[in-house]
């Protein structure tokens, strides 16, 4: 059998448990060759299946995410290592990045950058990448998820201008920010999650207590100590939440606007001074 019989195959067995079969088994196939999808469907198509590629599919229909499958996912403009203890990171939390981008446009950009929640430094990451002059700090309670991030962020040649430590949120934090990100635990506790989320990410980095805020609880009332006069603070939230952040963050004494994805879900809530 060619690469490109499996494919077909591998897509039609996955289409019952993803919406993305076919991207999934691309991406295994190009995992199991041990090259770049790009290269895979160039020049790969008409070569053999390796060995690896059918008990990658097997782990992918028990809904076993493809970013545990590969060990790695693709974020912004950056890739990052992932895996069991850190959250996948999510497209939709690019709307975050987008966001601060449309804060700073025209500007030099932020020079001092703080994610509160890191996990395996998703967003501090990619903003270090969009500013290459800036540098970040980031704060994560949980060691799996903040050894991912110190090693995401030798890989990607900024461990000399990432700082990562552990701690809840703010508490731990002193001093100002040109640009604040948090993608806080945001899931009430009654809702339901597909299983490639509810068996495979971290609880503590999906449930937000009984509605789902209490994280918001936390980190919003900080927000006014920790974002600097022309700064901004952008946090992701669920699409029904933004009303009750945003009125957080007016109770704080900050402005906040929405913003949202590209399936047009409320995404993000952005405060500033």
């Amino acid at each position: 059998m060619t690469v490109r019989m499996a494919l077909a195959q591998a897509t039609a067995v996955l289409e019952p448990v993803s919406p993305t079969a076919r991207l999934d088994a691309e991406l295994l196939m190009a995992h199991a060759l041990g090259i770049e999808r790009n290269a895979m469907l160039l020049n790969e198509l008409d070569g053999e299946v390796p060995a690896a590629f059918d008990p990658l599919v097997a782990r992918r229909l028990r809904h076993e995410p493809v970013a545990h499958l590969t060990g790695q996912r693709g974020f912004w403009t950056i890739d990052l290592v992932v895996g069991p203890g850190a959250l996948v990171p999510r497209a939709d939390s690019e709307t975050l990045i987008e966001a601060a981008v449309a804060h700073f446009a025209g500007t030099a950009g932020p020079t001092t950058i703080l994610d509160l929640g890191t996990g395996p430094g998703t967003l501090l990451l990619a903003a270090l990448d969009q500013w290459p002059a800036a540098r970040g700090l980031g704060v994560e309670r949980s060691a799996a998820a903040r050894g991912y991030a110190v090693r995401n962020a030798a890989r990607l040649g900024m461990a000399a201008r990432t700082h990562i430590i552990g701690g809840d949120w703010a508490m731990a934090v002193a001093g100002q920010f040109d640009l604040v990100l948090s993608n806080p635990p945001y899931v009430a506790q009654a809702d339901w999650l597909p299983p490639e989320v509810a068996d495979y990410d971290p609880a503590e980095a999906l449930f937000g207590g009984e509605d789902g805020l209490d994280a918001y609880r936390l980190i919003v009332p900080a927000l006014p100590r920790l974002i600097a006069p022309r700064g901004v603070a952008v946090l992701e939230i669920g699409a029904s939440q933004g009303d009750a952040v945003s009125e957080m963050v007016l109770a704080a004494g900050l402005v906040p606007s929405l913003r949202c994805d590209l399936g047009d879900r409320a995404r993000a809530v952005v405060a500033h001074h």
